[in-house]
């Protein structure tokens, strides 16, 4: 018979729960942990986050639980925002305080020196990703080949940086602030800008302030994503009101509002004509409401809306 002390509790049932949970991940927690941890908290089903953020790095981590993963690629390929400090006099292999260092200088850059070729960094440049990235190299992530010893050869690529600005200086450090498109790696600025200045330079802090729609003002720290109270419903209340709705995800795609009868069309998967002066011009992604509900993610092509995500939410 077996003893009723041995006895383990019962796991939490896990439940279909759908929106977006915009953590303040602190500096040594990985994104896949992060994500078990949200998904232990709301005993959700399904989660994923929406751009990996490095442990050394903070900030803006959106997991997307439920539903919400369906629009977890048009946050992917919204812009991004860094706050970060490169530390001048040394060059490392990972372009962060991770590798050991490759190259040294004694020479330490002026502020004027720094700002005056921000300007070369800012527009569409070509980029040399980091050695220690997750860019496949023949199906193979750079960060393994590199571990494991092999030379690692990644090609240039055009990537879009719409600002760059300095916020602090000092004789040893400059902190930095990015606004760029999807691909960027702020590691590798801070690596061009020591090459290009004659001193070196490796990133020692990284803080993600933005990722598409989600900002520093949407964060929850992990403090109270993981506060908790001795009253069961009010613990659920709590973290229900950390969620953000699932269309939040969607807020940079425009909107179409539809009736009942063509939102159970695109529900079904079947396509819509587009009429009336309220029907958007433009062709590519869009958003489709019907009142209040997310319906679909459609594609506009030739006056339809064919629907390419469809949304159950209730």
């Amino acid at each position: 018979m077996t003893d009723p002390k041995t006895q383990q509790a019962p796991r939490p049932k896990k439940r279909d729960i759908h929106g977006w949970l915009i953590l303040d991940k602190p500096v040594g927690m990985t994104s896949t942990h992060a994500v078990a941890i949200v998904k232990r908290v709301f005993r959700a089903k399904k989660a994923g986050h929406a751009g990996t953020l490095d442990p050394l790095a903070s900030g803006c981590l959106p997991i997307a639980l439920g539903e919400a993963t369906k629009t977890v690629p048009y946050v992917m390929d919204g812009k991004k925002a860094y706050r970060f400090t490169v530390t001048w006099g040394a060059e490392t292999t990972t372009d962060d305080t991770e590798g050991p260092v490759t190259q040294t200088s004694d020479k330490r850059p002026a502020r004027a020196e720094v700002e005056a070729l921000l300007p070369r960094f800012t527009g569409a440049v070509m980029q040399v990703p980091p050695k220690f990235s997750a860019i496949k190299v023949d199906g193979e992530r750079a960060y393994d080949l590199a571990r494991d010893g092999e030379e690692v050869v990644l090609e240039a690529r055009e990537v879009l940086i719409d600002s760059l600005d300095i916020v602090a200086h000092d004789d040893k450090t400059t902190v930095l602030e990015a606004a760029c498109g999807k691909g960027t790696y702020v590691r590798a600025i801070a690596r061009d800008l020591g090459r290009a200045l004659g001193c070196y330079g490796h990133v020692t802090a990284l803080r993600r302030t933005r990722v598409g729609p989600f900002a520093e003002v949407d964060f929850i720290s992990a403090e109270d994503l993981t506060a908790t109270s001795e009253d069961a419903a009010e613990q659920e209340a709590h973290v229900m009101d950390l969620l953000a709705d699932v269309d939040r995800g969607l807020s940079e795609l425009p909107d179409l509002n539809v009736s009942r009868h063509d939102a159970a069309r695109l529900k079904r998967g079947q396509s819509i004509i587009l009429r009336g002066s309220g029907a958007p011009l433009a062709e590519g992604a869009i958003a489709v409401h019907c009142g209040h509900e997310l319906v679909a993610i459609g594609d506009v092509a030739k006056g339809e809306v064919r629907p390419h995500r469809v949304f159950n939410l209730g």
